[in-house]
């Protein structure tokens, strides 16, 4: 077991001031290894395995305990629990109550190169979310399930147990991927087909065309008088024929051979998959087949037993007569109390069907049938079982094979969700762009026209209309480039309480007369850094969906919408021993209703894209999945909660902000005029769009500037070809011909100083690598007249 390559031995070979005990734990853990060895069964040995390593690290526990209360150090005797560690061939790990990672055996050293926290595994999203919960589970109930997931090639099954109140110790149970079909076929050539074949059973494993893929010696034999003969590649059904009564014999025996029983075994699921044939003498052709003798009955169950496929025979009664590992495995099933009937492993919903269709096979159904079933011990999942008639094997009447398709659905799942916001996202840049230059130049020539009319004109009002539903529409491709994290942020060092009382006016008239809005700050909170008008956003999303919910709560009007503010030290967080949120310094923001609650279902759902509980036409689903695109683009974490006596809390962490050379802006309202934007100087303007171009032109000239424009980069250089050198260039970012960016770079060979300022109606994140040049600037469509003015100015000031 190991911390690192350098401190592992030196920490598991320390010896113990409480010796005698650990002596005493240390053998008895001995004494119980060397029994359940002797006993030979090596699945109960490796469980006493991982349980005398769990009574090892209570040892441990109970050493450094009792070395802290008498404030000496605790030197800890590992190397019994290293023996009991290392004799396991699953990974194994322990961490402590913060998560971080303590020792570890070699196998998973050699699993998760760098000895990684559990918690910290290079797997995913999704994995990495239910290795947490199991944590959780287990710090709660003692123990947790991190199901399985696919690691480098190979599947891993994860569980967790707590030892005493300090330490978690993770397994990581590999199991590697089996070709069935290979496996079945190396057993058939092998001594396996052999007994087969001494005990009557002709074994062959067939292409989906019929042909032969591997048989026994003794069908060989039967089938083509040679029992080495080489038959692969060779047509099934040219060895058999058929009578007038239906009676199937090999072809050379002819009519004085014995009559044949054929039953398919489906091991393999797919329409592509090899089928496996069994077949079986029937000296006294009847309507039901004689039964095996004990010991041909022994070796089918055998070959059951072997084959890594979940399959298990059941009488004509309906009761299990036999089940392989596998079987056991893909259901879920306690070995200790395995189940009388099939249905007993199912849902209630299921139980009808399942037994209708055994039943009708054990009376002589013939070929197979496939369902989906739904266990108890997963009832969110549906698996395949394939139902066959069983024929000539004793007692057994039904086989059944289980397909899990769970893990496969959920990847699709996944894989489906992944894509969806894939695709959103693009639709959401393309959009935004044609979107926005439509946006701008509505809202430059709505700001054009106000400059003619003053407050009390006729047109003043309608004008204003105008830009408020422009900006309206300017905020909806702005949600859209949210949850898909895409948006042009603009962070700054902030207080929290600033950001709400900027927003509290506008909370009171969202939420109405009848809920209150109650708003707390902390002390000593840390300053943040994000985007001040994106947190005024996620602030109201929250405030309007707690409203909704105390209105559907209470028709008539009530309820309480609180706001807190607090500071979170990287104490506390150790202590919360929370697998998701990082330790570290954070800054808390709290918003709580008392609603109904958000219904346990939906939980898990809510920040998806387009998830929404309202009727139709009530909302578009983008509020939730917005504030979370917002919150993790700014670095923080998110929670969402039900609390007890009805209501929702909504928990938002923000790392405090370290840097303490940056000045801190004490409020978001205390921004300064914006003064004079009247400039001088030849402005060069390159714009593909027409409407954008003309309301950009304008709104320059306005402010006493010379422009140029041009309609793409090529113009543009050919306008600089004639030696006029610009004070400033404004640019498009994405134009046919020649876009921005090589336009620029083609312009700095020239000038190398001339400031640039970019515009585009997609993120500045989506054009970061284009863009990253020197003295640069960008301003993101839609803009209005003012904010071109102001960008201009202080890009010729800065000059």
């Amino acid at each position: 077991m190991a911390t690192s390559p350098d401190s592992a031995l030196t920490r598991l070979t320390q010896t113990s001031r409480h010796a005698p005990m650990m002596i005493a734990g240390s053998a008895g853990l001995a004494v119980a290894l060397a029994v359940l060895l002797l006993v030979g069964d090596r699945a109960v040995a490796i469980g006493f395995v991982g349980a005398g390593l769990l009574i090892g690290v209570g040892f441990f526990l109970y050493a450094r305990i009792v070395a802290t209360g008498r404030d000496e150090p605790a030197e800890i005797d590992w190397s019994v629990a290293r023996a009991l560690a290392q004799a396991s061939p699953h990974a194994l790990a322990v961490t402590d109550r913060a998560g971080r990672f303590v020792c570890a055996n070699d196998a998973y050293a050699r699993l998760f190169p760098g000895y990684p926290a559990p918690t910290g595994l290079p797997v995913g999203d999704t994995v990495a979310t239910a290795l947490a919960s199991a944590g959780r589970s287990a710090w709660r109930d003692g123990e947790g399930e991190g199901g399985s997931f696919p690691y480098q090639g190979r599947t891993l099954m994860a569980s967790v147990a707590r030892a005493g109140d300090e330490m978690l110790v993770w397994r990581f149970e590999t199991r590697e991927t089996v070709d069935v079909a290979a496996e079945v076929e190396r057993l058939i050539r092998t001594e396996t087909g052999e007994r087969l074949g001494g005990a009557g059973v002709m074994a062959v494993t067939l292409t989906p065309d019929g042909r032969i893929r591997a048989a026994n010696r003794v069908f060989r034999l039967r089938a083509m008088g040679h029992g080495e003969a080489a038959i692969e590649g060779r047509e099934f059904g040219q060895f058999l024929r058929t009578d007038m009564r239906g009676m199937v014999r090999f072809d050379r025996e002819g009519e004085t051979g014995n009559p044949l029983r054929l039953l398919q075994l489906p091991f393999v699921e797919g329409d592509t998959a090899p089928m496996l044939v069994a077949l079986i003498d029937d000296e006294e052709p009847v309507a039901v087949a004689p039964a095996l003798g004990d010991s041909a009955a022994a070796h089918v169950r055998g070959l059951i037993s072997l084959l890594p496929a979940p399959l298990a025979l059941v009488d004509r009664e309906g009761r299990f007569l036999h089940m392989n590992e596998a079987f056991f495995t893909a259901a879920t099933i306690d070995p200790r109390r395995p189940p009388l009937y099939p249905g007993d492993l199912v849902v209630r919903e299921d139980k009808t069907a399942l037994s209708d269709a055994i039943r009708r096979f054990a009376n002589g159904a013939a070929h197979t049938a496939d369902m989906a079933i739904r266990l108890k011990h997963h009832p969110d999942d549906t698996v395949n079982v394939t139902i066959a008639g069983a024929r000539g094997l004793g007692e057994a009447a039904v086989l059944l094979s289980i397909h899990d398709k769970g893990e496969e659905t959920r990847l699709k799942r996944q894989v489906a969700q992944a894509t969806k916001m894939q695709a959103v996202g693009q639709l959401a840049g393309g959009v935004a762009h044609d979107f926005n230059n439509i946006l701008t130049a509505i809202i430059g020539h709505c700001d054009l026209m106000l400059m003619r009319h003053s407050p009390g004109d006729s047109d003043y009002d309608d004008i204003q209309q105008i830009r408020a539903n422009s900006n309206r529409a300017a905020s909806l491709t702005r949600q859209l480039l949210a949850f898909s994290r895409q948006q042009t942020l603009r962070p700054q060092v902030l207080q929290l309480p600033d950001v709400i009382s900027e927003v509290s006016n506008l909370l009171k008239r969202l939420l109405g007369e009848t809920v209150k809005l109650e708003v707390t700050h902390g002390r000593g909170l840390g300053a943040v850094r994000a985007d001040p008008g994106q947190l005024e956003q996620v602030v109201v999303n929250l405030a309007v969906n707690a409203r909704d919910a105390m209105l559907a709560a209470h028709p008539s009007g009530g309820g309480t919408l609180t706001i807190e503010t607090c500071s979170l030290s990287a104490t506390s967080v150790r202590d919360m021993a929370d697998d998701v949120l990082p330790v570290g310094d954070y800054t808390t923001l709290v918003v709580t209703d008392t609603g109904t609650g958000i219904a346990p279902d939906a939980l898990p759902k809510i920040f998806e894209p387009f998830y929404t509980t309202k009727e139709v036409g009530k909302g578009t689903g983008l509020g939730l999945s917005t504030v979370y695109g917002i919150v993790k683009q700014s670095g923080g974490y998110i929670f969402a909660e039900n609390i007890d006596g009805g209501g929702a809390r909504f928990t938002i962490y923000f790392p405090v902000h370290s840097a303490v050379d940056t000045p801190v802006k004490p409020a978001l309202i205390a921004r300064a005029p914006s003064g004079a934007v009247w400039g001088t100087g030849t402005i060069l303007l390159v714009e593909d769009e027409d409407m954008v171009r003309a309301v950009a032109e304008r709104a320059l000239a306005r402010q006493g500037y010379s422009v140029v424009t041009a309609e793409h980069g090529e113009a543009a250089l050919e306008w600089l070809d004639k030696g006029t050198r610009p004070d400033l260039l404004v640019s498009d970012v994405v134009m046919p011909v020649m876009d921005g960016p090589t336009m620029v770079a083609e312009v700095r060979k020239r000038y190398p100083d001339l400031p640039v300022l970019f515009m585009s109606g997609y993120a500045e994140e989506q054009l970061r690598r284009s863009i990253d040049l020197d003295n640069v600037a960008f301003l993101p469509k839609p803009f209005s007249v003012q904010q071109l003015a102001e960008a201009a100015r202080d890009i010729l000031e800065a000059k």
